[in-house]
């Protein structure tokens, strides 16, 4: 059985609040858990200690089982010093869309051509004198 360490959500309609669960990874995102293991209130303040609040040792104990954490239970396991903090990189994530890529190309062309206008006349005028 395949377990992972996710977040449950609850809460109203936009107004989140999220249990951190070990549930088996076939089972749907607010449905069966095995443990709840603690909770995620994300509308509370960053340095609220109520924000994130796990039950580390049960957390533990379901690494040790083998369970996976999620990417944000991860992150979170990070800041409480429980994992090792691992290098992310997402090149592609500063790059412009292909329509703002495009915009480039046509102000760069303009800019060349209006260059070579410029450029133009005036060799014109030292040519004839």
């Amino acid at each position: 059985m395949s377990m992972k360490i996710r977040l449950a959500r609850g809460g109203s309609k936009k107004r989140p609040f999220y249990r951190i669960v070990a549930a088996d990874s076939r089972m749907p995102r607010d449905g069966r858990y095995i443990e709840k293991l603690g909770t995620y209130a994300p509308l509370l303040p960053k340095d609220s200690e109520d924000r994130v609040k796990m039950n580390m040792e049960r957390v533990e104990y379901w690494l040790g089982q083998g369970a996976q954490p999620t990417d944000r239970i991860q992150r979170m396991l990070e800041a409480a010093g429980v994992r090792p903090k691992t290098e992310r990189n997402n090149p592609k994530k500063g790059t412009p869309g292909k329509k703002a890529q495009d915009r480039v190309e046509e102000k760069a062309a303009k800019a060349t051509a209006a260059a070579e206008a410029a450029a133009a006349p005036a060799e014109e005028a030292a040519a004839e004198e």
